[in-house]
């Protein structure tokens, strides 16, 4: 009968509509006896091929946070003999996307080469490359997309999520989202240079003294803020590595009176639309690479990349010194203040070279004792006399026993009074703490070096007829650096416990050295076999799963920072990659900075309640394993997303590891930033920041 109504179609049509039909039929019968959409090749989840159960490593589907150094959770997974499958993200749960958006998605990520900087550029060469803020979408095409809106709860996503079968239990607590707005900042801060804790303007007026550089330390807003830093006009993605270290667009760092501040000691001239770093500097005459062969030539026994592995860089300017020494597998850890040079920090973090904003004022610096091979400063305008000699105490505490500390500063070969007199002040301090003259040298333009170095014994300290300044005691040792005040006396080079103080292997070897049992800010103790396991868990995480399964373009990213670096595994894991990290230690984690330091890598202590010492859009990657949980019991999440927003260069990646709760939590406050999302086996939150700012009518500096 069903044939004979289709009699009146011709013979030519009328076998596609009976086979239009029985599509309809089947596909209807099908979804009767399985109603699950992704049940059917073209319901499939668009983060399908993001990940893979076959070829990646087991991973529990309760997905607890593994053991750690103590029973606080640090880096680590917990593994099982079963695999789960990736958990897919609906199409619900995309951010919305708008033209604006699209457009800036597409920019900057290739890999060519930029116009040579040598070459004057047409002012205008950018305009089609350059990604406009996306200030938001009308409601209709957010519900459009699914985005999370602002008053959507984080139970309304995983209920959603739960009823697609991707992941079940039970309803999570509703959080509700944010209203995002812009940063009010106060007069004279740069609205996208916003940095909470260093720009609080309220705070620094209150100071009583600015004698020690108490403006340049941290002063961290009440409330913490929960806004959004605006993006300079005009910005685009970086300039790719290795490029980076020579060029930078000038609008991402739209700064020029450093160009006129250093006109005379090539740090960084402009040209067309770039800012460009020929390699010198106030004690390069020749160019920082002569100058780094130059300390070779006059110190043999520094063997860079081999003996010495670890640098910091004290008032580094545009970092060019630590951005060289890359060549030679150095990796120096470059800290100035802000603004005491209009924005010296964020040209190097541009540049994909190691920094941070630092200042030897009245506290400690956020590094544990005896990180660092070599200590540098070259013209870095600090009184290392003043106040009982507690700046240079301070070098003396992270300089590793055996390290040198290199001095390149006009007492050392000028003959003016002052100049006589700052180094008559330099001679009485660093032979009151046992500080040896190795080599006093100038170059071919007269530019004068003296390199010290830090005894590896006590047997100086107790042959001193002062004892001044006093030996700390080892409690003295113990404190933590976070917000602690310099001390006034010195730490001596080898503690009552005698570990820890001979000389790391050579690099590359160090690396994977064995290493001690506890930290010297720490009663804790760390067996070598967990320090093992964490290396060899990250290693097959990194290889498995990090590189292969997630929507990350490895090859374009420069900096990495892991929030909760552990025993530094993570980074360890990365180092063939062309690319550093900065490994993170909470203040209220187990101690293992200093084993990372041993490693030669380099980190920072910090609180991840505050902001972190850096300028907004510095690193291409942010890494947290088991942390936000303990974290959010101090702070709101939504804080912790802001300064994930701020820290986190736009069109780059957050990778959240934690419980599938966790994830949770977090995945609806990022997709109201707009951010993409993708949950991968139940474990892992990738997210992919876009350009969007929330369109803000307010006044902004």
């Amino acid at each position: 009968m069903a044939i004979s109504a289709l009699s009146f179609l011709s013979d030519r049509k009328r076998p596609i509509v009976v086979a239009v039909i029985l599509f309809i039929v089947l596909s209807s019968l099908f979804l009767l006896f399985n109603p699950t959409p992704s049940a059917l090749p073209f319901f499939s989840s668009p983060s399908s091929h993001l990940s893979s159960s076959d070829t990646s490593i087991p991973v529990s589907s309760n997905a607890s946070a593994p053991e750690a150094p103590t029973s606080v959770a640090s880096n680590g997974v917990s593994s099982s003999s079963t695999t789960a499958d990736p958990v897919p993200v609906s199409a619900d749960a995309s951010p919305p996307v708008t033209g604006t958006a699209v457009a800036s998605d597409e920019v900057g990520d290739s890999t060519t080469d930029p116009p040579r900087p040598d070459a004057t550029a047409d002012p205008g060469d950018a305009a089609a490359d350059v990604p406009q803020p996306d200030h938001g979408t009308s409601p209709a095409a957010a519900e459009e997309s699914g985005s999370a809106g602002n008053n959507e709860t984080a139970a309304g996503v995983s209920a959603e999520r739960d009823a697609e079968g991707q992941g079940g239990g039970a309803v999570e607590e509703p959080v509700e989202l944010p209203s995002w707005e812009l940063c009010e900042v106060g007069k004279g801060v740069v609205a996208a240079d916003y940095i909470p804790c260093l720009d609080n303007v309220k705070a620094i007026k209150a100071l009583k003294s600015l004698r020690h550089m108490e403006h340049r330390e941290r002063h961290c807003p009440k409330p913490r803020p929960r806004c959004l830093v605006p993006l300079p006009e005009r910005y685009r993605r970086p300039v790719p590595w290795p490029r980076s270290r020579d060029m930078i667009w000038y609008n991402n760092v739209p700064h020029p009176k450093l160009v006129e501040y250093k006109r005379d000691q090539n740090w960084v001239r402009k040209s067309g639309n770039y800012f460009v770093f020929p390699g010198g500097g106030t004690q390069f005459k020749n160019g920082v690479t002569a100058y780094i062969r130059f300390i070779e030539q006059i110190l043999p026994n520094i063997d860079w990349g081999i003996h010495t592995r670890t640098v910091l860089d004290v008032g580094c300017g545009v970092a060019s010194f630590g951005g060289y020494l890359l060549d030679r597998n150095v990796i120096t850890m470059s800290f100035a203040p802000k603004d005491e040079h209009e924005a010296q920090i964020q040209f190097a973090l541009e540049r994909g070279i190691p920094a941070f904003l630092a200042v030897i004022g009245t506290q400690k610096l956020p590094f544990p004792d005896n990180s660092f091979d070599v200590i540098h400063c070259a013209r870095c305008r600090v009184h290392w006399y003043a106040d009982g000699g507690k700046p240079l105490l301070e070098l003396n505490r992270v300089l590793r026993p055996g390290g040198y500390y290199i001095w390149s500063a006009t007492p050392v070969y000028r003959k003016e009074q002052r100049d006589k007199d700052d180094w008559n002040a330099m001679i009485a301090l660093t032979k009151s703490i046992c500080w040896r003259t190795v080599v006093r040298s100038r170059d071919i333009n007269k530019i004068g070096v003296v390199i010290y170095q830090k005894p590896t014994s006590n047997s100086c300290y107790l042959k001193r007829k002062n004892n001044e300044p006093p030996l700390c005691s080892e409690s003295d040792r113990s404190r933590s650096p976070w917000y602690t005040p310099l001390d006034s006396c010195l730490f001596p080079a080898v503690s009552s416990s005698g570990g820890g103080n001979s000389w790391p292997i050579s690099w590359p070897e160090r690396l994977n050295m064995k290493h001690s049992t506890s930290s010297k800010n720490s009663s804790i103790q760390f067996s070598q076999e967990k320090i093992d396991s964490d290396a060899n868990h990250w290693k097959d995480l990194i290889s498995e799963v990090y590189l292969n399964e997630f929507a990350v373009n490895w090859s374009s990213v420069r900096n990495v920072m892991d929030m909760n670096a552990g025993f530094g595994g993570f980074a360890a894991s990365l180092i063939r990659q062309p690319l550093w990290v900065m490994n993170v230690v909470p203040f209220d984690q187990p101690d293992t900075l200093p084993i990372i330091f041993n490693r030669g890598l380099i980190g920072v202590y910090h609180d991840w309640c505050e902001s972190f010492n850096t300028y907004p859009r510095t690193y291409d990657l942010l890494h947290m394993s088991y942390l936000l949980g303990s974290l959010t019991e101090r702070c709101h999440i939504t804080e912790v997303a802001a300064e994930i927003d701020r820290i986190l260069r736009p069109g780059r990646w957050f990778v959240l590891q934690d419980t599938i709760e966790v994830i949770r939590k977090m995945d609806p406050v990022l997709r109201s930033l707009h951010y993409k999302t993708t949950i991968i086996k139940q474990q892992f939150l990738v997210a992919t920041k876009g350009f969007w700012r929330p369109a803000n009518t307010g006044p902004h500096s």
